[in-house]
């Protein structure tokens, strides 16, 4: 469950966790919620276990003013923790969103109020991909567009990845492939967190123990911190799409500076580092979900391969030329020798 007071981040400590406190959406406006939240801020922003405070799951755009308030408030009285809002997907309707237009049109302005009325210190939002039958159409829409708002703002971004089925939302269950496939996806595009719905009972909840994708999802966990620390001071320069480009998704451009071979492939790049015009580093991600592929990264220089599990780059070649075998849905982190 979510923890709401002192004592439930006493149950997280002792597992050797952090967490979210929710909070909900006091109007510090109002003395009697003032002085309560106030209480409760001094009793728990000194805990180990504290994380971040969380306000609300998916809120209008209408709602946003007294965010806003809200969010300041709280960073005056404890800027050490983050004031957790959790924004809709592209897939909302426009009234759920509070803004007008086309997907794109509505969803960017609800994007460009959020970061501008609110202040947030995170941009985080869902979107659930894998639906029964099909796959959805708008999930590099989304990324797209969430990751354009975060570069705007200098803000990071966090990706809440489906996990679990849902018959009443007409959602599959992913499986290990499909997400990696979600995590790399994600990683390429510039994304400096995750996280997974539903974690206890997509991979967690079984009567003897922890659902078969536990285990494979654990490990990929930890490989995807290890790539997204090595990635954090750097900066996204782009995430490009090799073979089928998708709805919201932009061609490899000619003459780029890294490229795939042999072409096409159905492979995203997504390009990292200091300086604009110089990329140094490479996300390269197996699109098929289904199926491994050999694939190769053609460079400007010499290149290696971060081999996750033991936070190593590995190559000593001289060649421009690096040969990758990527997982289904797979990815590989890759840069230019220094």
């Amino acid at each position: 469950g979510w923890p709401r007071n002192s004592a439930d981040l006493d149950i997280y400590y002792r597992h050797g966790l952090r967490a979210l406190l929710v909070i909900g959406t006091p109007d510090p406006d109002k003395p009697a919620e003032a002085k309560a939240l106030e209480a409760t801020i001094e009793q728990v922003r000194r805990h180990p276990a504290l994380y971040a405070y969380h306000l609300v799951d998916e809120p209008s755009a209408s709602t946003f003013p007294r965010l806003g308030k809200l969010v300041a408030w709280l960073r005056q009285r404890d800027p050490a923790h983050l004031a957790y809002i959790n924004l809709f997907p592209t897939y909302a309707s426009n009234e759920q969103l509070g803004t007008k237009g086309d997907t794109t049109t509505a969803y960017r302005e609800y994007l460009r109020q959020f970061v501008e009325t609110v202040r947030p210190g995170l941009i985080s939002y869902d979107h659930y991909h894998f639906k029964k039958s099909s796959d959805g159409d708008q999930y590099f829409l989304n990324l797209a567009l969430i990751r354009e708002a975060s570069l705007a703002a200098g803000l990071p971004f966090l990706n809440i990845i489906q996990a679990c089925d849902s018959p009443s939302e007409g959602w599959r269950e992913p499986g290990e492939h499909e997400i990696r496939w979600l995590m790399y996806t994600s990683l390429a595009y510039g994304a400096q967190g995750i996280s997974h719905f539903r974690y206890d009972t997509g991979l967690c909840k079984d009567a003897n123990g922890p659902k078969p994708l536990y285990w494979p999802v654990t490990r990929m966990n930890h490989d995807w911190f290890a790539m997204a620390h090595e990635l954090q001071p750097l900066k996204s320069l782009g995430a490009y799409h090799c073979g089928k480009v998708p709805n919201g998704a932009l061609p490899l451009p000619k003459g780029s500076r890294f490229a795939p071979e042999p072409l096409p492939q159905e492979i995203l790049l997504g390009y990292f580092g200091k300086s604009a015009r110089r990329p140094s580093h490479v996300v390269v991600v197996n699109l098929d979900y289904k199926n491994a592929v050999s694939t190769a990264l053609v460079g400007p220089g010499p290149m290696q391969v971060f081999h996750a599990p033991t936070q190593v780059w590995c190559g000593d070649s001289k060649e421009r030329r690096i040969k990758l075998e990527l997982p289904p849905g797979g990815g590989a982190l890759v840069r230019l020798r220094p």
